[in-house]
């Protein structure tokens, strides 16, 4: 809903000349936004979505810190925390959407239970492999997106792995596929209930 209202707000803001991208929702951008002299049925309109984007925008902080005090309470959660780029939302839902680890025989039945692998088009001998499937859990499969683009500029491996498949196969597969490694990894700590300084320890392995 705050992303809807966000579009909207953006939507007047380029209407009437004002490029602040990302800026519109600091301090200075709405403020900025709010001074623009606007006909009297847009005035109305900016001025309501203003006070509902405000709105929405402390339901979300409190339900991030209700979430967040959630996830530090579980342990596991918890570890999957220790990740960089994987907050408490992502944590939380890889734990409890998940369940139990050991259901997985391996990082590909794992990928295939969120979804994060190609869909097959077979004819006779020759293999053909399409977009990713979507089949599986949705939610955790966008969350595990959303994470990426944090956890590959901090894990050095994750964003070799991603320049890498960027190069090759481009940005939106270059995301999937690094957020299926991610998936994999959270996988692994998950079902030996380590952190990520004890995963990098031990070293990859075999996750797939």
């Amino acid at each position: 809903m705050r992303t809807r209202v966000q579009n909207a707000l953006q939507a007047i803001a380029l209407g009437y000349g004002l490029r602040r991208g990302q800026g519109l929702w600091t301090r200075a951008g709405q403020a900025a936004l709010s001074a623009i002299t606007l006909p009297p049925n847009a005035d109305a309109r900016r001025t309501a979505l203003l006070a509902l984007y405000a709105s929405l925008n402390d339901e979300v902080e409190q339900l991030d810190a209700r979430v967040g005090e959630i996830a530090a309470a579980r342990h596991s959660a918890s570890l999957l925390m220790t990740h960089p780029g994987v907050g408490p939302v992502t944590g939380l839902a890889t734990e409890v959407f998940l369940g139990d680890p050991t259901r997985f025989r391996d990082g590909k039945a794992l990928a295939s239970y969120v979804g994060l692998i190609p869909s097959e088009y077979s004819s006779g001998p020759r293999q053909r492999l399409g977009r990713i499937s979507k089949q599986g859990n949705p939610f955790l499969r966008f969350l595990w997106c959303e994470a990426t683009l944090h956890a590959a500029r901090l894990d050095p491996a994750l964003q070799r792995f991603h320049r890498r498949t960027l190069a090759r196969k481009g940005l939106p597969k270059a995301r999937v596929a690094t957020a299926r490694k991610l998936g994999i990894r959270l996988w692994i700590m998950l079902r030996d209930q380590i952190t990520y300084d004890e995963f990098c320890r031990r070293g990859a392995g075999p996750t797939a």
